[in-house]
């Protein structure tokens, strides 16, 4: 028998708003020992996602450049002073969720079998995939549940029969 997504998926989210800060974003991920979550518009709806890549990311473009590579040293340390001068005047103004998440996200059917989720996950390079019944997310499969098909001797024995 089939090993299908219902059946690994976290069913409860914790989806962000994306008016939140990223700041607030960062404490969130971390108070609740997550590496990113769903992000939603006013009326509830799923928009995109926000982990703590896109923080990290967010943070490192503004402190570096490859461009500099091509600069003489002295111009180096001039284009790095003023990015930390822009990067200390930009934190005055709150960076929002909306701001760094990636809006694009992909879902599977609670029907969809694990194997089919794994091929998925490894085209695109993804943690984490959201899973729907009748277009409405009903959890999320991450790297983390994948996990659970070699932890879970049943769960094994299952996908290994149908190979």
């Amino acid at each position: 028998m089939t090993v299908l997504a219902f059946e690994i998926m976290t069913p409860s989210i914790k989806a962000v708003p994306q008016s939140w800060t990223m700041e607030r974003l960062a404490r969130f991920l971390t108070d609740n020992e997550i590496t990113g979550s769903p992000v939603t518009d006013e009326t509830g709806e799923i928009v995109g996602i926000a982990t703590l890549k896109d923080i990290t990311e967010f943070r490192w473009n503004a402190s570096h450049s490859n461009a500099d590579a091509r600069l003489t040293q002295e111009e180096q340390q001039e284009a790095r002073r003023l990015r930390m001068a822009i990067f200390e005047e930009m934190g005055k103004v709150p960076v929002e969720v909306r701001d760094i998440m990636t809006p694009s996200v992909l879902s599977v059917d609670e029907q969809t079998p694990v194997r089919d989720i794994a091929d998925i996950m490894m085209r695109e390079h993804l943690h984490r995939i959201f899973v729907t019944r009748d277009s409405k997310i009903t959890g999320i499969i991450t790297t983390y549940d994948m996990l659970k098909l070699i932890s879970d001797r049943e769960l094994t024995q299952r996908c290994s029969r149908n190979d």
